[in-house]
């Protein structure tokens, strides 16, 4: 019988060049972090210290990184704002001591410290949307090669149909990446990258899974839980004073914990099944006007253990 090992996941996503504040600093421990992508705004090397520090301030033994869509540069200013070819990613290899360690795409094997064995693939590729790193034309596609048996999927950028709406009310995800994670299904996929698509959901799958599938036909919504979105917790113009009293209540106890938490393992009210559903987290931290940062997740799922029965 296989034997699984409770974890607890701190996910978040686009800081930006920010670094926690005194407010903001999370307090629980965890034991993986993952940070999905947009460590820095401009790609600096004195961005990337800042993001080394905000990693190293988080209390995990294990903190996992992705690239970072670095725009375009003229040779020239190279030197000096961004360091030499290479120097960022020194920086993060100078880092390791502290737990800190960078993923380039592909599949990733960790052991964690608490003896659960971690299965992760990463890509920071997304569509194209402006001027930066990372990205391809939607029209040619990119080839996520995401195996079964992945426990969980960090992107930069979500999938098509799922928390990747923007603001004009248009769905920025990736088809490719979808059904690449349709097909894997992963305990976890998290990303950031549309800040306005915050939030988590527990996706049930159905049926086969082909390469026209979409999120349409393969997500069974009537057990497919939203467990929060940024609706969830700013007014509306149309809510009573119940769900503003709702609302502010759900932000309070978040800027108390400073984190959303969730738990899918045996016993909670929505149990993971694994290969059957997978969890995705929007885990964008910089928000908008009325409401700055978007807390980050902390995640209990259960992993296969590392020891050999």
């Amino acid at each position: 019988m296989d034997s699984n090992i409770k974890t607890r996941l701190f996910i978040i996503s686009d800081t930006h060049g920010m670094d926690f504040t005194s407010t903001d600093k999370p307090l629980q421990r965890a034991d993986v972090a993952i940070h999905c992508g947009d460590l820095t705004d401009g790609s600096k090397l004195e961005e990337f210290r800042t993001a080394i520090q905000l990693l190293k301030d988080i209390n995990a033994p294990l903190k996992l990184a992705i690239a970072e869509a670095t725009p375009p540069l003229d040779p020239k200013l190279v030197a000096k704002e961004y360091g030499a070819q290479g120097e960022a990613r020194q920086l993060f290899e100078e880092a390791r001591d502290a737990g800190i360690m960078f993923l380039d795409e592909g599949t990733h094997h960790i052991t964690l410290e608490n003896e659960a064995l971690l299965t992760v693939y990463a890509s920071p590729y997304t569509p194209a949307l402006g001027a930066w790193g990372f990205q391809y034309r939607p029209e040619q596609g990119h080839s996520f090669s995401i195996d079964e048996g992945v426990d969980v999927v960090v992107t930069h950028g979500p999938p098509k149909g799922i928390m990747d709406y923007t603001y004009g009310r248009e769905r920025a995800g990736c088809p490719d990446l979808f059904a690449a994670v349709a097909r894997a299904r992963p305990r976890v996929h998290c990303f950031g990258h549309i800040h306005e698509g915050w939030g988590a959901k527990l996706v049930t799958w159905r049926g086969n899974v082909d390469e026209q599938s979409t999120h349409f036909t393969v997500i069974d919504n009537d057990r497919s839980p939203v467990i929060e979105k940024l609706a969830g917790l700013k007014p509306s113009r149309f809510g009573t004073q119940e769900d503003v009293e709702r609302k502010s209540k759900k932000l309070e106890r978040s800027s108390q914990d400073r984190c959303f938490t969730t738990s899918h393992c045996v016993g909670d009210e929505y149990p993971l099944e694994h290969g059957e559903q997978t969890l995705f987290v929007n885990a964008s931290f910089s928000g908008s006007e009325d409401l700055p940062v978007q807390r980050p997740w902390l995640v209990d799922v259960e992993l296969p253990t590392a020891r050999q029965t």
